[in-house]
């Protein structure tokens, strides 16, 4: 039997370091001061945030990276990402390029603006050269075009995550 694969429709798929007394409202959030603090530099969490316009798709990779054994929260846009406070920082995002409102680059440069480092598996079903070039640059630790196998997806977010 071949690899499950995932292409926006509805398929079958299998505390903090520090706490700040201070929580900052949405509208900062979105200005870098984001809901979640720095993590340790020891501590690495294993939570992964999906964050995909496609809700098929999001409950799809949520039962995958579930039944793999990861901690899951999805989100259906980059400002949802940003707007719901999260007192655990992701270990890694799995994040779709082409999202409506802020885009997966542009999440991305928000969260490096703000300090926020988090290791990026890029998905996206708008495949060309330059956006791979720019995912590569933006520092992706994958990059996979949709559909892509279960496997593909379970290999980047555990080279995301690094050793347990």
């Amino acid at each position: 039997m071949g690899p499950t694969t995932h292409s926006g429709g509805a398929q079958a798929a299998v505390g903090s370091a520090r706490q700040e007394l201070d929580r900052p409202r949405a509208s900062e959030e979105r200005e870098g001061r984001l809901a979640f603090p720095a993590p340790h530099p020891d501590e690495r969490s294993r939570l992964v945030c999906v964050i995909d316009d496609d809700v098929s798709l999001l409950r799809a990779l949520r039962r995958l990276l579930d039944a793999g054994g990861f901690q899951v929260k999805t989100f259906s846009s980059a400002e949802d990402f940003l707007d719901r406070p999260n007192p655990t920082p992701p270990g890694c995002l799995v994040l779709d390029v082409h999202l409506g409102g802020l885009s997966g680059f542009e999440l991305l440069e928000r969260l490096v603006a703000a300090g926020r480092r988090i290791p990026v598996v890029f998905i996206t079903a708008h495949d060309d050269a330059a956006t791979r070039d720019r995912a590569h640059r933006a520092g992706a630790v994958e990059y996979l075009r949709k559909p892509f196998d279960d496997e593909s997806l379970i290999a980047g977010v555990n080279r995301a995550l690094g050793p347990a």
